[in-house]
């Protein structure tokens, strides 16, 4: 019993397709983002509560449908004040929006031809030093930063060359944020490559291919020196890259584990420990791990020149909770172990993970 349980604490059934959910940093509530049946945008915000009898319940505090369905949200790159929302959608379009007022966004830009399929913010709730900064990822091929003080252009667009063939981009993330000019974005694509951008010198820094399509990367702290990637992919599968030492030939250290027996939908990072991950598979599965380091994270090759050792994962527990995938996952900043996920059953769960202080 000294392991960490799963527990699951409330759940609401809606009448929409969920694609993501996002705590609303600092407070009790949550958005959850999809569309309707008639192909439309749902935005709705709810706020954990206790019913009469005691029971924890999610109360709808605001709905807003819109015309183009969304796809993902981040609050990123807003400052604890604002607690303005980034979304995505199925047009291309990437908005932010004031949750208190949601008939108009606050800022709107035709950022793709295709639907984006991933965001993420930094700069904004106390992470990351430097300016805000939001990153997409779509289906045209193409990943952008924009820098939402600055209207219509991206600030730096990583597309595929003239002639290249365009890959779908599944993934996006921004790590390395650690000083006010260094800052790199990882992006994950539907043929098993992933890429990692330095924005400071506009360069591309490394990639490599895992054979299958990647569902997910992310560091595991976005705002210090870069430690490490989790990247999730079809066919069972999840990376742990070592990002501390990068050998000129050989790249990244890498493990591989099989899990879920199905696609590998997500892994996030517990915010108060950046070792221990939940991943998301495709049958309504979470799995709760925690990454070992060796004893030394660098050795050296052949030629005398440093290169990366990676650790070991251990499955410190495991639930299934559906029978649809679990899309959408978001642990709470402040409250360790309290997390919320979204299937394709259209169910909301918040869950409880204990013991986690103790790993």
């Amino acid at each position: 019993m000294d392991k960490p349980q799963i527990i699951l604490h409330a759940q609401k059934s809606v009448n929409f397709t969920l694609f993501d959910c996002k705590w609303i940093p600092s407070s009790a509530r949550f958005v959850a983002l999809g569309n309707h049946p008639r192909k439309t945008g749902a935005l709705h915000v709810y706020e954990m509560s206790h019913s009469k009898d005691g029971k924890a319940e999610m109360k709808l505090l605001h709905e807003a449908e819109k015309r183009e369905a969304f796809r993902c949200g981040t609050f990123g790159a807003s400052s604890l004040q604002q607690r303005h929302l980034a979304t995505g959608d199925f047009d291309g379009n990437m908005r932010i929006w004031d949750l208190e007022n949601t008939e108009l966004p606050l800022y709107s830009v035709k950022g793709h031809d295709e639907i984006i399929n991933s965001i993420d913010g930094i700069g904004g709730l106390g992470i990351g030093e430097g300016a805000p900064e939001i990153v997409t990822g779509s289906r045209d091929g193409s990943v952008k930063v924009w820098d939402p003080r600055q209207k219509e252009s991206p600030v730096a667009c990583m597309s595929p060359a003239e002639g290249e063939a365009k890959r779908d981009c599944w993934s996006v993330a921004f790590g390395h944020a650690h000083n006010q000019v260094d800052r790199c974005v990882s992006a994950g694509y539907d043929n098993g490559d992933i890429k990692l951008f330095d924005l400071r010198n506009m360069s591309l820094r490394w990639e490599t291919n895992v054979k299958n399509g990647v569902c997910c990367v992310e560091f595991d702290r976005k705002d210090i020196n870069m430690n490490k990637l989790v990247a999730t992919t079809l066919e069972s599968r999840f990376h742990v890259f070592d990002l501390r030492t990068q050998h000129p030939e050989k790249g990244f250290a890498k493990l591989s584990e099989k899990s879920h027996d199905s696609t590998v939908w997500l892994g996030r990072h517990l915010p108060q420990n950046r070792d221990v991950f939940m991943t998301l598979g495709g049958a309504g599965s979470l799995h709760l791990w925690k990454y070992e380091y060796p004893d030394k994270r660098v050795m050296k090759d052949s030629n005398d020149v440093d290169m990366g050792v990676a650790g070991t994962v251990s499955l410190l527990q495991n639930i299934t909770l559906s029978t649809q995938p679990i899309g959408g996952f978001d642990w709470h900043p402040d409250k360790t172990g309290l997390c919320v996920c979204s299937s394709y059953d259209q169910n909301i769960r918040v869950l409880i993970v204990t013991k986690l202080a103790r790993l």
